[in-house]
């Protein structure tokens, strides 16, 4: 059942958008047109529960520099 792969892939991956980034990224990889597309899903949720996409690393957090305070005119 696809809800018991979800939940053993998060187990690796607890950042649920990295998760779901890394599975879409995946299935577009993988997928075989003449197959199902759940099917590939399904797949990719077990290969990442195995630990075989668990490599990912999040990016680096890059602190963005201070807005100076905007200056608002009242309305003459």
């Amino acid at each position: 059942m696809r809800s018991e792969l979800v939940y053993s892939a998060g187990i690796r991956i607890p950042n649920r958008f990295l998760l779901t980034t890394l599975t879409i990224k995946a299935v577009q990889s993988l997928h075989i047109t003449s197959t199902r597309t759940e099917d590939t899903a399904n797949r990719v949720f077990a290969d990442v529960a195995s630990g075989r996409f668990t490599d990912v690393k999040m990016p680096a957090v890059v602190i963005q520099p201070s807005m100076d305070p905007l200056l608002i005119a009242p309305a003459a």
